[in-house]
């Protein structure tokens, strides 16, 4: 199953966020790959996770960017996010940029 996608735009919430400084080395994507749903950044359908519980194939559901060059996952990375809708059992990868 593939998820509707949506974007994840970062709206800065407290002074400490809205002091951050941008990716000095990164490219321009990086730190703007948020989102729900759709397919995940790096990683193919075959190497999607299988549930502990059923055994089936987990599917994505979003995924995490690197935030700034103090908050970077795995060399300009993110997070990925899958889960069981018949288990409620969830699973996360990270995926190296």
């Amino acid at each position: 199953m593939i998820l509707p996608c949506f974007n994840l735009i970062l709206e800065p919430i407290d002074e400490k966020a809205k002091k951050l400084t941008p990716f000095r080395w990164a490219s321009p994507e990086v730190g703007k790959r948020n989102k729900i749903g759709g397919l995940p950044t790096g990683i193919k359908e075959n190497d999607y996770p299988i549930c502990p519980c059923c055994g089936k194939k987990m599917t994505f559901y979003g995924q995490l960017d690197s935030i700034n060059d103090d908050y970077i996952i795995a060399d300009c990375g993110l997070i990925a996010v899958f889960i069981c809708f018949d288990c409620n059992e969830v699973r996360t990868e990270i995926v190296c940029g």
